[in-house]
């Protein structure tokens, strides 16, 4: 039987350096990072004083504020960006198409917020400080629950946890329900808001983050020779995404085909990559056969690009191994160095930004790339993007637990 062919009809963004895919999109083209230093880091003692939070955000806009005491903030980025690409697809969701259009939203680490509040409350007050809505407010099915109940999507429901590649996994899953049958169109994407204390605190442990305090915009410099470590950043995407006949019945606008999807898992630990990118290879592969495209074919390749040592240099030997000599022709970027690592909403928000570059047939650049380093010796688009021809991206993501997801967006031949 032939593979029902899916699309994306609608875009939203909320992430460091813009709240709408064309904001975010230019900020990203043009090399502007998201970085700030952020005071509160500082007054607590923290080793890590800066990260990438959103800006310009009120969540007031969209949700009333019995449901802000109500939402821990990683499920108000998700509504956000939920209405936004619904409006963005023109897609009414009324009673009657209700049970057709579902939601995967994910998230890597859920309402850690709520958590952190709820923990101290009962340092504090002992049990009766605890709020009754704590657990409803962290899990991580609060955001695709929340969202369902407020945009009418009564198809399938669901919540995908897989660290940094989240993002890629939750739109993978969507697109293969509707390949299935399961949903004429899903809501697909990620959302994350843990960029608060404990998380820093812990990744500065940990030795995965960079530490140049100096120089917030500078920091997050993927593949460079003198990068040490990445930056941390909030926020959510989501993607409508739909049945291509079902699109076409309804004049939606198409942005872009989903045409491939892999995913594996190193099986090595818990959080360093296998340092040959075997499992990350096999995602590509994977993700290329799904789509029918040799390695010739893919235009452009977004990065996961963390600005870690061992990150980076473990996908530069993936892309190699899988694209041969090859490799060294396809433009690659990592637009997490403008904005950070969004962690479970990487994936969703780089997708958002792949369909941006085949719309405008752009790559966006690798900024603070000036010290090479041996052992990443691809083409970058260092520091300054440039204008290509674009007809399909591929889009990684890597996450904690060795958990990989690739993506294939292609410009959309009917």
């Amino acid at each position: 039987m032939e593979q029902k062919r899916v699309v994306v009809t609608g875009l939203g963004i909320l992430c460091p350096v813009g709240n709408s895919s064309d904001e975010a999109w230019q900020n990203a083209a043009n090399g502007v990072s998201g970085a700030v230093h952020m005071p509160a880091f500082e007054e607590l003692g923290l080793k890590v004083t800066f990260g990438c939070p959103v800006k310009n955000y009120d969540p007031e806009s969209h949700l009333t504020r019995r449901d802000l005491r109500r939402t821990d903030p990683v499920t108000q980025f998700a509504h956000y960006v939920t209405g936004q690409a619904l409006a963005d697809a023109h897609l009414e969701v009324t009673d009657d198409i209700s049970p057709d259009i579902g939601c995967l939203l994910g998230s890597g680490i859920g309402g850690f917020q709520t958590l952190v509040d709820g923990v101290l409350k009962y340092m504090e007050k002992g049990h009766a400080g605890v709020s009754p809505l704590l657990l409803p407010m962290m899990l991580p099915d609060s955001p695709s629950g929340k969202v369902a109940i407020d945009f009418n999507l009564r198809g399938p429901n669901m919540a995908i946890a897989t660290a940094c590649a989240t993002g890629n996994n939750s739109i993978g899953e969507a697109t293969e329900m509707i390949r299935r049958g399961a949903a004429k169109a899903m809501v697909a994407g990620s959302t994350e808001a843990s960029l608060i204390h404990l998380t820093v605190a812990s990744l500065s442990n940990m030795g995965a983050i960079s530490r140049r305090n100096d120089d917030p915009p500078g920091a997050s410099r993927p593949f460079a020779g003198d990068r040490d470590g990445f930056v941390v950043g909030e926020g959510a995407g989501a993607l409508i995404i739909e049945e291509l006949e079902y699109a076409k019945a309804r004049g939606a606008r198409i942005y872009a085909e989903i045409t491939g999807y892999g995913s594996t898992c190193d099986a090595f630990h818990v959080t360093a990559p296998l340092e040959n990118g075997e499992g990350a290879q096999a995602a590509m592969r994977y993700a290329l056969r799904n789509a029918g495209l040799d390695i010739t074919d893919i235009d452009y390749i977004n990065a996961h690009g963390t600005s870690t040592e061992l990150n980076d240099s473990s996908e530069t030997r993936a892309i190699k191994g899988v694209f041969g000599d090859h490799a060294y022709n396809i433009p690659i970027s990592s637009t997490k160095s403008v904005m950070g690592h969004l962690m479970g909403s990487a994936g969703s928000v780089e997708a958002v930004l792949s369909i941006k570059a085949i719309e405008q047939q752009f790559i966006p650049p690798t900024i603070n790339l000036n010290t090479p380093d041996p052992a990443c010796d691809l083409n970058y688009t260092p520091n300054v993007g440039v204008q290509a021809k674009i007809n399909h991206v591929m889009s990684n993501s890597f996450g904690f637990g060795g958990h990989n997801a690739v993506l294939i967006f292609s410009k959309y031949e009917d």
